[in-house]
């Protein structure tokens, strides 16, 4: 028997029909889950971001096929040729939102959920990622025509827990697909202006062959999701799945394709849920909203900085209050460090809430410009309510509650503290200080140590006394009075 022509090096010339036959046929390659890059065989290591067994096959579909696909995706039922335009002829609307009815989710969208706008929510299991935009989608079906697709659960499920949570049923459609192809004609016939699909990661299309769930189905889905969502002006949210990492499950490049990811967050056996961006194209980042879990349902905390407190009627050793930014808002936080003799050569130094890097350099800091030892000690430090303070602003209450815990002696009572330590002992100022200062007043504290240039420069805060400092040393002295 004679070899193919694709096996026979000196017969690719020779042969080009069949070469070319082959080339329509799709291929496989092997995307990287953690950064997207792609790869013709596969390997243990991603040779771009370095992860290791992060590798998944995924099928490519050439070009000659997709082409009619992506036209026959066309929802508005018209194919316009694309050209060059200028910006200044575009017609735009900054103000074209829709309220979800829910204060805090509109927040974190950033005023509202924009029309076409692709929302990707994530969270571990039983968080209450469905809660919230069952929620959502039972407030807004009163206004806009909404359609809540399930892959997870049965129509008799959903059904139920809306009853359960004393939503509003009327108005509120729902489809229990997976296919994405039959998910796309139900939406073009039932026309609605919001889409929840629960979840991507059980979404699949007939024109690959790989498993649903695997990375080749979920992007192909979601692009599908995507490009109808842009080509009619609904948006859409799609809910994900979490990874023990902490991420959101399938290919990386999920989170480029979304207009805005939301994670949801929360302590296991906590009712409070917080509900965080990561992405947003159409508000700022980092912004926060606070939820609890209640009977029926999620509920909107109207104070989020007082679960961040401990509450306690006593001062305690090892506490000090900061505070912090989130977004737009700020809150006021609890920052909690336990000195101990070290049993270990080598002390232990434990972060939860921020960067624990963060932390040894602070403690090199406290030694050498403030004659603090904890050389021989383990410090582990704690973020009360499980938030994570990113900004350079909980430096110096980090501090202030490692000296408290090392004396054994309380801080003042109603006493708070921000600002950023340098490596040379000099207290840095942080943005907002003003706002931060008001917040406290708000909630009552009578002291605060803040940088000299976050000292306000007009008129005081009624009943908050400031203490500005310039150096480490200086902030120390007014922690121990």
């Amino acid at each position: 028997m004679g070899r193919t022509p694709s096996s026979n090096p000196t017969a690719v010339s020779a042969a080009k029909t069949p070469v070319a036959k082959s080339s329509s046929k799709a291929r496989t390659a092997y995307v990287c889950s953690e950064c997207g890059a792609s790869f013709s065989k596969w390997q243990g290591q991603c040779g771009e971001c370095g992860a290791w067994n992060s590798l998944s096959e995924f099928v490519i579909e050439p070009a000659a096929a997709a082409q009619p696909a992506a036209r026959r995706s066309n929802w508005a039922g018209k194919v316009e040729a694309p050209k060059v335009t200028a910006l200044k002829d575009v017609r735009h609307s900054e103000d074209a939102r829709v309220s979800t009815g829910i204060g805090e989710l509109d927040r974190v969208l950033g005023g509202g959920l924009v029309e076409g706008a692709v929302v990707l929510v994530g969270g571990d299991p039983g968080i209450g990622k469905s809660t919230l935009l069952l929620q959502a989608l039972a407030t807004m079906a009163a206004q806009l025509p909404v359609l809540y697709v399930t892959g997870e659960e049965s129509l008799a499920q959903v059904a139920g827990r809306a009853s359960r949570l004393d939503l509003p049923l009327e108005g509120l459609n729902a489809l229990a697909e997976t296919g994405i192809e039959k998910i796309l004609d139900h939406a073009v016939s039932f026309k609605p202006k919001i889409v929840v699909a629960d979840s991507v990661q059980t979404l699949w299309t007939e024109t690959l062959t790989a498993a649903p769930g695997s990375v080749s189905q979920v992007r192909e889905s979601a692009a599908r999701l995507v490009r109808y969502a842009k080509e009619t002006g609904t948006a859409v949210f799609l809910v994900g799945h979490v990874t023990k990492e902490g991420g959101i499950a399938g290919p990386r490049v999920l989170e480029h394709m979304v207009d805005a990811v939301l994670y949801f967050e929360g302590e296991s056996g906590s009712r409070f849920r917080v509900l965080r961006a990561f992405k947003n194209r159409f508000g700022a980042v980092n912004e926060l909203g606070v939820f609890a879990m209640g009977e029926k349902g999620l509920r909107e905390v109207p104070n989020p900085s007082a679960i961040f407190l401990s509450g306690g009627s006593t001062r305690q050793p090892g506490s000090c209050v900061m505070v912090t930014r989130e977004g737009t808002r700020p809150l006021l936080v609890e920052v909690q460090a336990l000195v101990d003799a070290s049993p270990l050569s080598n002390p232990r130094r434990v972060a939860v809430g921020m960067e624990q890097n963060r932390l040894a350099m602070l403690l090199a800091v406290l030694h050498r410009h403030g004659g603090i030892v904890v050389g021989d000690q383990d410090v582990f430090v704690n973020v009360v309510g499980g938030i994570r303070v990113q900004e350079t602003a909980v430096d110096l209450p980090l501090l202030l509650a490692v000296l408290s815990s090392l004396r054994d002696k309380p801080l003042p009572e109603k006493t708070i503290a921000f600002g950023e330590v340098g490596l040379s002992g000099e207290i840095r100022p942080v943005p907002n200080g003003e706002e931060r200062l008001r917040e406290a007043a708000t909630h009552g504290f009578k002291r605060a140590i803040v940088p000299k240039g976050n000292a306000p420069k007009s008129g005081s805060f009624k009943g908050l006394e400031v203490i500005a400092v310039e150096r480490l040393s200086q902030a120390l002295d007014a922690a121990a009075d």
